[in-house]
């Protein structure tokens, strides 16, 4: 019989940490939160300080009777919640439905799921900390007044089904602030002009400046033409040579944000994907002689700061692997950004000595290419700084100024393990020829390109998630829900990997910009976070910073009442026939894009995805083949005579049949590899030819 009871979120932490504990320790899963605020109702009671109205949530009876008998049978019961305001709130809701006293040190709490992590926490348990509670109270209090008072009025004035959110509704501005930036935007025409040199054997590039020194633009074709008179016959001379080193030193450890934008870059995650994994790497992994272990620390963080431990632990095995010239003369410390709770440490592998090479038949796909990024990044933040060599070069041609620069990595440090990726591609920088004060160049060919100023580029989701970190909106835990949810509710569509507003979603905007414009305002909501911020601190009451907000919130939405005009929403039609009433079917917006649907809903309820022709017939009933899309906007190839034909096909058709066995010859792409033309029948083996990636 177990002395213990204790009380985590998930089945897979009940694991991991039971094999620490040992038998006096019963180890049991709450599966999250068992107690919230009713679906049906406001469940706030405004009057009396913002009281919440909490219940048991449906589907938990089980649980909670099953925690409430084991809790009977031990000494004493131990809440071991995430170390965020959620678990704190997850642990005091435990205490309340489990009457257990929440001011005894029944709360234990670790930043990494390991044997000693979790027996240092169990040595120093304490009570529960109601500023965290109430830190976090306040956030779904006024998130339910923003969502259950502005949402029933969108649904009168607009549609059924619509929300409003106090993080999502800026996010959503966002990308319609960007997108009509877009359309405003007016492209300028300018011009470079390039002069194709070379000494020494080898060709590099220069770049026209201005002329006597001074920058000077080229906007037309005319002053192409007046550079291209004033070079003519005139000989390219070197003028300055400047060879100069520079140090590149490595990016911190990851925070939540920086970790989904750079999963994002690299990997191609989606935020919620790369919380999903990340939740599993922390939580545990069987690992064969050790069983269940927390592969990294807590995922949900602001922090880049590292333990003494974790940064000995990795300057050591640096210098193991590469020598004492990979590690800095000091351990590396990073400051947090202004803001940040620095609650936990920044993201990094328990151990530095869990190689994911070692793991890598052990973890699935996402896990070991996640942890490998996770990895890889903290082992370069702890190593020295990369060193380049850095060349430039100024070259005249009578009063006309030519650049050239170059560099090349004379010692690799931190580069040698990680570098971190950028949204903007840039060109590779290479080393110039050794080049030399009044060295004659000739006369090179000029090369002219006309450009076009470029808008702002459409959010992309690491882009998204940055801007929002930046500018104070929502936390760590909230930047993968809300980009979920403006693009379930069909306010944001992707398109090529960019955010996209819809039509809805400008108009909701525009109608919360009207009548409740603190709500989608970036200073206000960013202001807010830093109220919750000071309540967590214990400098803020919460109860007056909800009472200063519903004040103003409250006139607002009297005037919305009154003044706000109902909006009808044109729907696209398409040239489709409902096969079932003979309506013409219209385009509607849902999570996974673009679909056709029956305008005589709910009476006809069909509905069906866009399917696009791709010229090649179905190799079993000879009709079309069809590009469709599924649930994760997977691509893939079937049929247009399904459900009659469920032929189908994940790469895409060549239109070509296999001269071994006849069936269809497909486009492999790897990504990371050349692209390969194969036969779609596994069993053949075919390979026709390989395709070369530009």
């Amino acid at each position: 019989m177990a002395d213990y009871l204790v009380i985590v979120e998930s089945p897979a932490k009940a694991k991991t940490i039971a094999k620490y504990l040992g038998s006096k320790y019963l180890v049991k899963a709450s599966m999250g939160h068992v107690r919230d605020l009713p679906k049906s109702q406001l469940g706030v009671d405004i009057d009396h300080s913002f009281a919440p109205k909490y219940i048991t949530i449906r589907g938990k009876g089980d649980v909670v009777k099953e925690l409430r008998d084991a809790s009977k049978k031990v000494k004493s019961v131990y809440l071991a919640a995430d170390p965020d305001r959620e678990g704190e709130a997850i642990a005091w809701h435990l205490a309340n439905t489990l009457e257990i006293d929440p001011n005894r040190p029944v709360r234990v709490v670790f930043n990494e799921i390991t044997k000693q992590a979790v027996k240092d926490a169990f040595k120093a348990p304490r009570a529960v900390n109601m500023d965290l509670v109430h830190a976090q109270q306040a956030r779904r209090i006024l998130d339910r007044l923003v969502g259950y008072r502005i949402s029933p009025l969108l649904w009168k004035k607009v549609k059924r089904g619509l929300s409003a959110g106090r993080v999502q509704s800026v996010a959503v501005r966002l990308v319609v602030d960007r997108e009509r930036e877009i359309r405003a935007f007016t492209p300028q025409e300018y011009w470079t002009v390039t002069a194709k040199c070379m000494a020494f054997g080898e060709n590099f590039d220069a770049n026209f400046y201005g002329y006597n020194d001074k920058k000077n633009e080229l906007s037309s074709r005319d002053d192409v033409d007046e550079l291209l008179k004033r070079v003519k016959g005139k000989d390219f001379v070197v003028t300055h040579v400047k060879v100069s080193e520079r140090k590149r030193n490595p990016a911190p450890p990851f925070t939540t944000s920086t970790l989904q934008q750079e999963a994002a870059r690299r990997l191609n995650f989606r935020a919620q994907r790369t919380m999903a994994v990340a939740q599993q790497l922390y939580e545990g992994i069987e690992l064969p002689k050790e069983g269940a272990v927390g592969l990294i620390t807590y995922m949900r963080t602001d922090s880049t700061r590292i333990s003494e431990v974790a940064s000995s632990e990795a300057r050591d095995y640096v210098k193991q692997l590469f020598g004492e010239d990979f590690i800095p003369n000091e351990p590396r410390e990073f400051s947090a950004k202004k803001g940040a709770q620095d609650a936990h440490e920044g993201v990094r592998p328990t151990s530095i000595l869990r190689d994911p090479e070692v793991l890598k038949d052990i973890l699935s796909k996402d896990q070991y290419r996640l942890y490998k990024l996770i990895y890889d990044r903290f082992m370069a933040s702890q190593m020295a700084s990369a060193i380049l060599d850095t060349m430039a070069v100024d070259i005249k041609a009578g009063d006309a100024l030519f650049r050239a620069t170059g560099s090349r990595v004379k010692f690799p440090g931190f580069m040698k393990v990680y570098t971190e990726a950028t949204d903007d591609k840039k060109e590779e920088e290479h080393f110039l020829p050794p080049l030399t004060k009044d060295q004659l160049l000739g006369h090179p060919k000029l090369q002219p390109d006309q450009h076009f100023t470029q808008p702002p580029p459409r959010y992309s989701e690491a882009r998204l998630v940055r801007a929002m970190e930046e500018l104070g909106i929502g936390r760590p835990s909230t930047y993968a829900p809300t980009i979920e949810t403006i693009q379930k509710r069909g306010y944001v569509l992707m398109q090529e990997k960019r955010f996209v507003p819809t039509e809805l979603g400008e108009i909701v905007i525009d109608m919360l910009e009207e009548f409740f414009p603190t709500i989608v305002d970036v200073d206000f909501t960013a202001n807010l976070e830093q109220q919750l911020d000071n309540v967590e601190d214990g400098d803020t009451d919460y109860v007056a910073m909800l009472s200063d907000f519903n004040q103003n919130f409250e006139e607002y939405l009297t005037i919305a009442e009154k003044s706000m005009e109902h909006v009808q929403l044109e729907e696209e039609v398409s040239d489709e026939v409902c096969e079932k009433c003979g309506r013409q079917m219209v385009y509607k917006h849902g999570r996974f894009g673009k679909f056709l649907a029956c305008p005589g809903f709910p009476e006809c309820r069909n509905a069906k995805p866009i399917v696009k022709p791709i010229g090649v017939v179905c190799p079993r009933c000879h009709k079309p083949l069809v590009e469709r899309h599924g649930k994760r906007r997977k691509v893939f190839y079937g049929c247009s005579g399904y459900p009659e034909c469920n032929y189908v096909l994940w790469d895409e058709p060549t239109g070509k049949s296999c001269p071994d066995c006849g069936e269809p010859l497909v486009l492999k792409r790897q990504k990371g590899k050349t692209d390969t033309i194969v036969c779609s029948n596994p069993e053949c083996g075919h390979k026709e030819q390989v395709v070369e990636v530009p």
